[in-house]
């Protein structure tokens, strides 16, 4: 047989359905209200193959470097021709068609689901990676199946595999086809809290079809109810922008602007509310463990439309560090400095004073350094905490040490002259010591990358919170961390850390290496954070690298040598005056968008005026980007692009992201790295908030997105004043997210009690 019909799929015919379709056949077997249908089988597509005779060809085709991108996009589009292109067997197409029009009239709109073999794994999720269709009727429905077969091919899925490890040829796909629920509203359900397990269950909801809030198209409302008594303990009701509907003429699925009257209604009512509640009960009871559940209501009716695990929930446990034995009486204070990325660790320590001494670099090992650059990350990643003599809050060294989880003391002074090489040292990453010897047992020794409560990085209590909370990226290794924070998406990924490891310029290694060779350098990273992320939204600007941390590296003689680089040749204004390289960017990023990382977004740095966002926005389409298909924005980082909004917002930005360091210091006219002015640098100064607030509200009049990724994105009173001029997100750095989620949640809650007061 070509199908099975759900109300007969269990969870022991995993291998033979696909984890979506067998996860439906329980809920239908429990009696929950899940929508009539079928399943086309995962031995229905392995016949298809072996016996049409492609699978072998099919195999060898998808069988390449996943880091050679002309490659994979060559295997995805053989893969593809090959299943779309053999024609299905009239015995098995006839089957499907029987089993749809035995659903209804034959009028049926059906979603078709792609349900693969490895999926919803414990350590490979496989997310988004095949297709989904929806209002499908008889004269596409075949063809649509051979689609979702096809899909298992695509340059993602096979990327992914490779990553891994899954043999191409050892994964089956099969394909759902069930009656089209036409939501009025739908959203997810976590019936535990998805990131501590608490009792309470978090609804999210918004207008139209499901998979606006899925794909993270619509900010839903939000309801926490507790569970025990089924009373709402928050409610957030976000405005709804957009939905997703069926179209009356075509049937197809689009993307409508919800009525005026509807985006600030609340889109549950009790009575809805309650009903989920119980559903949400009952399949957590059945399954035994906290489920992610997608819902729709029609009709009346609420139906659901898949059950998951939750895989977020933290136990609350974690190893301690190991302790290294006791030495010198472990308490004798050596060297001070910035507490920049917190944590407690003991090790022997390695002086690094030239690159060829990474090499000696150990696991567990404590670098001591004058200052880091690009090319000590991937000994910063084995080193157990990290000292220099030079740097601030913001150095590379702060920066990427917090994003890695490793302590970190840097602005010590005289560190490499004082500490030699194999000495054992305690490093305390938040008070900014380092002291002789191994800590001593009665004391609290901190696992690298946790937080200030002793537990790691994410794991207290992620609230659920109206304004979006996101975080900041550097170094593509630290994409994975990154994403447990619970943060909302990515806010800024920086690719300068990127460009700069390479060792040369943008310009000398193209000429040395071929542009090729930078473009794929350039998809490898992002790639990275795009994957660990997938499908929030990351937001990854431009190159924004000052001349003088260009010259540092082979090809920097040819840089201009300027007096202040920060005023200089930098940004969108370097990027359009040198565009082959700026094009190799973008080049990357479409690449990307190809292979089907959606999830990217593109944010140009220190614009000055429309002119600068229309002619960055024509480079956009010169490499084959569609400015109205991608969501794409700049930075407001200068008093000229905060003054001149409306012309920026004219040439038709989705978002608009404050850098908070570049425009505190351009208002104030504070250089932010002169200690003799520095106590003068203030990011809540009334004229810096001013300029910020009448951004937020001319942007918010023309529906446009708005942001902040700057170091004052973690300060209470900034997001205190943020959240009260109605910002779209706030972007923080890994160590910060937590906190800033709190701090939200925190005046959210007060701006909704004010209202009710």
């Amino acid at each position: 047989m070509a199908v099975a019909w759900l109300e007969d799929v269990r969870s022991t015919d995993l291998g033979t359905v696909g984890g979506k379709a067998a996860s439906l056949g329980e809920l239908t077997e429990a009696g929950l209200p899940v929508p009539p249908g079928f399943v086309v089988t995962a031995g229905t597509y392995r016949t298809f193959i072996e016996e049409a005779g492609i699978d072998e060809e099919l195999f060898s085709a998808v069988d390449v470097d996943s880091e050679d991108s002309e490659a994979l996009e060559a295997a995805h589009e053989r893969a593809h021709e090959l299943i779309v292109e053999t024609e299905v067997p009239e015995s098995v197409r006839a089957e499907i068609v029987e089993a749809y029009r035995s659903m209804g009239d034959g009028e049926t709109f059906v979603a078709v689901r792609s349900s693969a073999t490895a999926e919803d794994l414990p350590d490979a999720s496989f997310a988004g990676q095949q297709e989904t269709f929806l209002n499908v009727t008889e004269d596409d429905l075949v063809d649509r199946v051979q689609e979702c077969w096809a899909s298992l091919f695509s340059q993602r899925a096979i990327y992914y595999r490779n990553q891994k490890g899954f043999p191409h040829d050892e994964v089956d796909i099969a394909v759902v086809v069930q009656t089209m629920v036409d939501a009025e509203k739908s959203g997810v359900m976590f019936t535990s809290h998805p990131s501590t397990g608490d009792p309470r269950i978090i609804v999210e909801a918004a207008w139209g079809l499901g998979e606006a809030v899925v794909a993270g198209a619509v900010s839903p409302d939000n309801y926490v109810v507790d569970r025990t008594t089924g009373e709402v303990e928050t409610m957030t009701v976000a405005t709804k922008k957009v939905m997703h509907v069926k179209d009356d003429e075509t049937g197809e699925t689009v993307e409508r602007e919800v009525p005026a009257d509807k985006r600030e209604q609340q889109v549950l009512t009790q009575a809805e509310i309650d009903r989920l509640i119980e559903l949400g009960k009952r399949v957590e009871d059945h399954y035994g463990e906290p489920q992610d559940v997608e819902w729709a209501v029609a009709g009346g009716e609420v139906y659901m439309l898949q059950s998951r695990p939750i895989t977020t929930i933290d136990d609350g446990t974690s190893d301690a560090a190991d302790e290294t034995d006791e030495d010198d009486g472990g308490d004798d204070h050596l060297l001070s400095g910035l507490g920049a990325s917190p944590g407690v660790v003991s090790g022997a320590v390695r002086v690094v004073t030239k690159l060829d001494h990474l090499d000696q670099v150990s696991d567990g090992d404590v670098i001591v350094t004058e200052m880091t650059m690009p090319d000590m990350v991937p000994a910063m990643k084995r080193a157990a905490a990290i000292v220099t003599d030079e740097g601030g809050m913001t150095s590379h060294a702060a920066i990427v040490s917090r994003e890695l989880g490793v302590p970190a003391v840097v602005g010590c002074g005289g560190a490499t002259r004082t500490l030699e090489d194999g000495r054992i040292v305690t490093v305390d990453g938040e008070m900014g010591t380092v002291r002789e010897g191994a800590a001593e047992t009665d004391e609290p020794v901190v696992e690298p990358g946790t937080d200030d409560d002793d537990a790691p990085v994410g794991s207290r209590p992620t609230p659920i919170t109206a304004t979006e909370v996101k975080v900041n990226v550097s170094i593509p290794e630290a994409a994975e961390r990154a994403a447990t924070t619970g943060a909302d998406g990515v806010g800024l990924l920086r690719i300068e850390h990127l460009v700069l490891s390479l060792g040369k310029t943008p310009e000398r290694y193209i000429a040395d290496e071929g542009s090729e060779a930078y473009i794929k350098e350039l998809m490898s990273g992002v790639r990275t954070v795009a994957e660990a992320f997938y499908p929030r939204p990351v937001r990854v600007r431009t190159l924004d690298a000052p001349t003088d941390e260009f010259r540092q590296l082979e090809g920097g003689e040819d840089e201009p040598d300027e007096h202040n680089p920060m005023l200089g040749y930098r940004g969108i204004r370097r990027s359009l005056d040198r565009p082959e390289g700026f094009e190799h960017e973008l080049e990357a990023f479409k690449r990307l968008y190809e292979q089907g990382y959606e999830n990217l977004e593109i944010m140009f740095p220190l614009v000055t005026d429309g002119s600068d966002v229309a002619a960055a926005r024509e480079h956009m389409r010169s490499v084959g980007i569609d400015p109205e298909k991608r969501d794409w924005g700049v930075m407001i980082e200068t008093p000229a692009s905060a003054m001149g909004i409306e012309d920026i917002i004219d040439e038709g930005v989705d978002f608009v992201s404050f850098g908070t360091n570049d425009l505190t210091q351009y208002v104030l006219a504070v250089d932010r790295n002169n200690e003799h002015v520095s106590d003068r640098f203030d990011e809540l100064h009334p004229q810096v908030l001013g300029i910020m607030g009448d951004t937020i509200d001319a942007c918010r009049a023309a529906d446009v997105d708005t942001s902040i990724c700057g170091q004052a994105a973690s300060h209470p009173k900034m997001v205190d004043f943020l959240v009260r001029k109605g910002v779209t997100s706030i972007s923080a750095n890994i160590d910060a997210v937590v906190d800033v989620f709190e701090e939200v949640d925190r005046v959210e809650s007060r701006l909704i009690l004010d209202s009710v007061r």
